[in-house]
């Protein structure tokens, strides 16, 4: 089954203990989208500008990603500049330019309406519920979120949004700001009566935590040594994770289980390399080994 993703498409210019990359592929519509594509169909809604490179997502378009609701607006691309240094989990920023994302306002086709699942990535909850009456009732849908808009002025639109999707992806940060709880347990327990029957509770180098239909799934990170980029991690377990519930077209809680597993594999792979340098080059089987060296890593 189809994803529909709307989200962020960005040039990104990063600086890492590793080395420095300017005017990189990102966004969280691309990182998702990459990450997805290796299980299920995506189609993707954003906004970029003339400026926008196209060739270096033409890997995307080989991997049933429809691009044709990238519209193309007079601007420049959205643009993002940031640094890690010794701490993984947080990024340093140093300019963020809107441009054309400022103005940006989704527009869904007839062909995307009917997709059966949704993601709605990282962006204002006010697009976030402009998405979601234009869609019809997709058999999942998904958002994620961040403090910027927790804390400011667009609270009341996201507490909008979580009464309407059923699933919600945020980090352990994100869920103590969102519930004003300072344990999990009690911080998931409050999301959940907020709308969203399932919560994917993000731990970055610790791993991730599910909570669906009264049960909690706990899984470690995927231990991974040589970490280049963290940059998109969280959207690419985002896409590991919807992906793989689209494609099973099934979402029982041994396949919940099963998608946060894929999450994390493709999350571990993409902080590998810059931008999605990493996704360019792997391969299903890459994917099919990891996921089967982490089911015996966590097998007791």
């Amino acid at each position: 089954m189809a994803i529909l993703v709307v989200g962020s498409v960005a040039l990104d210019t990063i600086k890492t203990p590793t080395g420095k990359v300017e005017d990189a592929i990102g966004g969280s519509a691309i990182h998702f989208s990459a990450a997805a594509s290796f299980f299920s169909p995506v189609r993707v809604v954003g906004v970029v500008g003339p400026d926008y490179p196209y060739k270096k997502i033409g890997f995307l378009k080989k991997r049933d990603v429809d691009l044709s609701g990238l519209e193309t607006a007079e601007g420049e691309t959205f643009r993002w500049s940031g640094e890690y240094t010794h701490d993984w989990n947080s990024a340093i920023t140093h300019d963020t330019k809107l441009n054309v994302f400022k103005t940006f306002s989704p527009k869904i086709s007839d062909s995307f309406r009917q997709s059966q699942f949704l993601f709605l990535a990282n962006i204002d909850p006010t697009l976030q519920l402009q998405t979601l009456d234009q869609v019809e009732k997709p058999l999942l849908a998904a958002m994620d979120t961040m403090n910027f808009w927790i804390q400011g002025t667009k609270r009341a639109e996201l507490l909008e949004v979580l009464k309407r999707v059923d699933l919600l992806l945020i980090n352990d940060g994100e869920a103590k700001m969102l519930s004003k709880k300072n344990h999990l347990l009690d911080a998931a327990q409050a999301i959940l009566q907020m709308g969203p029957q399932t919560l994917v509770i993000k731990k970055g180098e610790h791993g991730a935590v599910l909570f669906h239909k009264n049960e909690i799934f706990s899984l470690p990170a995927y231990p991974t040594k040589n970490i280049v980029d963290p940059t998109g991690a969280g959207d690419s377990f985002a896409g590991g994770f919807m992906g793989f519930l689209a494609k099973a077209g099934d979402l029982s809680q041994n396949n919940m289980r099963r998608a946060v597993v894929y999450g994390s594999v493709m999350a571990s792979f993409m902080v590998t390399d810059f931008s999605c340098d990493r996704m360019r080059t792997l391969t299903a089987e890459d994917i099919a080994v990891r996921y089967k060296n982490f089911c015996e890593l966590v097998r007791f």
